[in-house]
């Protein structure tokens, strides 16, 4: 799409888009409480979380865009003509959206990425900023056009596709001057970048890694910069095909074996596995000579039969620690590998997989935040993921938090829409668990 372009360059045009959409169609619900803007989604029973870690800012780097979402009642045919059955104009963008996330359970995000000075760009800026993400880092440019992607929902095969329009111009060096990153990073608890923009996350996090600023990557395919990221980097999220495509080992399970063992900085590496949950291997700060050793991939599959498929809610599967964990060509690392199980979403309530995985990336950070254990951070980023994909959008899913009894509470509710889109204060408080008073809340 060319700067040319009246949808998108001309912010009245926009405006207007937006408000018959927000007219014509039912929308999420939103609403402020405490420290988060939250949206209403289906999901299941509470989950206890830490109190708010004391270092809560976060810098993150990546993607941005308006998403334009609509959902069909099956995949159209070439040539064919359909109906939408809804639509929704929402922000996303990996990093936006794990952001987005990591903002609604407490944390203070601050954003580097770009947009256009045209209505999407001024509307992404707007929501981040009332989601409590710091955009003062975000470049915007006068001219070109914000990045923007067409979603289209299958409520028949449960599929999304995406169609992706990049923005113009770039971002260039001169986006961000040495004072800005100096300040973005002050006082970051740690740095994450999606590798959407490998020139100026490369800058961020060589300074970060100067500053003892820890880094996330979150790493979906094979993107030019990612091996000097991955060199920076202390923790690592994947998609299932990455570790593979990165190694060219012959497993998954040896593949993270081999990413350990060729980055020595990695603490952990966590590869996501959709509805089959995810793989994570932590690497033990001290070596132990006298550690039993074990095939990485033999260890897999016993963790794998540990599992108790009748459970519907999300569960981690932990080897010994400080374990010699080993595979044929590729070397051994002290540590041990989980397994972590998704939820089990009943097809009634699987909506859209849209941002499941950014989900999944912002609650990883709050749980780094948090100190949490792998065995609480797992079964918590799964449940953020699955409470995501009950609700239309990359960030409508997000899930609810609360203080209660000086500790959050992660709370998602069961609760149809009604129809003139609104919910008033003591319904949604009565739509929690029986034992739940909202007399109690901090």
């Amino acid at each position: 799409m060319t700067s040319s372009s009246p949808l998108f360059t001309n912010a009245t045009a926009t405006s207007t888009w937006n408000s018959l959409l927000s007219s014509s169609f039912p929308t999420a619900i939103r609403f402020h409480h405490l420290r988060a803007e939250m949206s209403l989604s289906e999901a299941s029973s509470p989950l206890p979380l830490p109190p708010l870690p004391e270092k809560r800012i976060i810098l993150g780097c990546g993607g941005l865009g308006q998403d334009y979402l609509a959902t069909v009642a099956s995949f159209p045919k070439p040539d064919e003509k359909i109906r939408s059955t809804s639509i929704m104009v929402q922000g996303g963008g990996n990093a936006g959206n794990a952001l987005t996330g990591a903002a609604r359970l407490g944390l203070k995000p601050r954003l580097i990425s770009k947009v256009a000075n045209d209505g999407p760009g001024k509307g992404l800026l707007a929501e981040l900023e009332a989601d409590g993400v710091d955009t003062s880092y975000i470049a915007v440019s006068e001219e070109g056009n914000t990045p923007f992607t067409y979603i289209i929902v299958d409520n028949q095969m449960k599929t999304r596709t995406c169609i992706y329009t990049p923005g113009h111009p770039g971002v260039e060096p001169d986006d961000l001057s040495q004072s800005s990153l100096l300040s973005a990073l002050d006082g970051a608890r740690i740095f994450y970048s999606d590798v959407r923009l490998p020139e100026i996350a490369l800058v961020i996090a060589k300074e970060a890694a100067r500053m003892q600023v820890p880094i996330l990557v979150d790493a979906e395919r094979k993107r030019e910069g990612l091996d000097d990221l991955f060199n920076l980097a202390h923790y690592v999220v994947c998609s299932e095909k990455l570790p593979q495509a990165w190694t060219a080992a012959p497993s998954i399970a040896s593949a993270l074996l081999s990413m350990l063992v060729r980055l020595p900085k990695l603490k952990f590496v966590i590869v996501t596995l959709g509805e089959n949950g995810c793989i994570m291997l932590e690497r033990n700060t001290s070596e132990d000579p006298e550690a039993e050793e074990m095939d990485v991939d033999s260890l897999l599959e016993s963790l794998k039969q540990k599992i108790d498929g009748t459970k519907t809610i999300p569960t981690c599967i932990s080897s010994k620690p400080k374990l010699r964990l080993s595979a044929d060509g590729v070397g051994t690392v002290c540590g041990r590998l989980l397994v972590g199980t998704s939820e089990v979403v009943p097809p009634s309530e699987l909506i859209d997989t849209t941002g499941a995985g950014d989900a999944f990336i912002g609650a990883i950070l709050y749980a780094i935040c948090a100190d949490m254990s792998p065995e609480k951070m797992l079964p918590f980023a799964a449940k953020v993921a699955a409470a995501n994909c009950r609700a239309l959008g990359a960030r409508t899913g997000f899930t609810i938090e609360m203080d209660v009894d000086d500790a959050v509470t992660l709370h998602v509710l069961s609760r149809p829409v009604p129809d003139d889109g609104k919910l008033a204060h003591s319904d949604f408080f009565n739509s929690f668990d029986d034992d739940f008073d909202d007399s109690d809340i901090a």
